[in-house]
């Protein structure tokens, strides 16, 4: 397992407990209150098992927490996968990535895409800012 990927199991696990869910099998779990009672000994396995998140953020994607104040990140906050591919996918960079290089931010859209990005994250840079002066240029 990389360094990586355990600094951000770490930091999902910390994420959870302070919004009172737990993780189990790699699924965030709600934690039983009056509000959401845990369901009964003879529910469904399918009921047991629902795996629940407290926000939405307005692309669609469940988030456990996104970020108290706004966040700039490179390409005016769209995902650079998405920029490289010469689409505008909108982030709301409660996923980001500090290049440890010059230290600019860049916000993705969703796990997959900031696990996929940092297999190689230098080039997909450059292939995103090649998108994005496309993606700028009048056309």
């Amino acid at each position: 397992m990389s360094s990586r990927s355990v600094h951000a199991g770490a930091a999902l696990v910390a994420t959870a407990a302070a919004l009172g869910l737990s993780i189990a099998a790699g699924a965030v779990h709600a934690q039983p209150s009056a509000a959401h009672p845990a369901p009964s000994a003879g529910a469904t396995p399918a009921a047991r098992d629902i795996v629940t998140a407290p926000t939405r953020n307005r692309g669609g994607i469940w988030k456990a927490a996104t970020p108290p104040v706004r966040m700039q990140g490179e390409f005016d906050d769209l995902d650079p996968l998405g920029v490289a591919a010469g689409v505008r996918i909108e982030a709301d960079c409660s996923l980001n990535w500090i290049d440890p290089d010059d230290g600019k931010l860049y916000c993705f859209s969703s796990g997959t895409s900031l696990e996929f990005f940092l297999d190689s994250p230098h080039e997909h840079i450059e292939r995103a800012r090649a998108g994005w002066r496309k993606l700028k240029s009048p056309g």
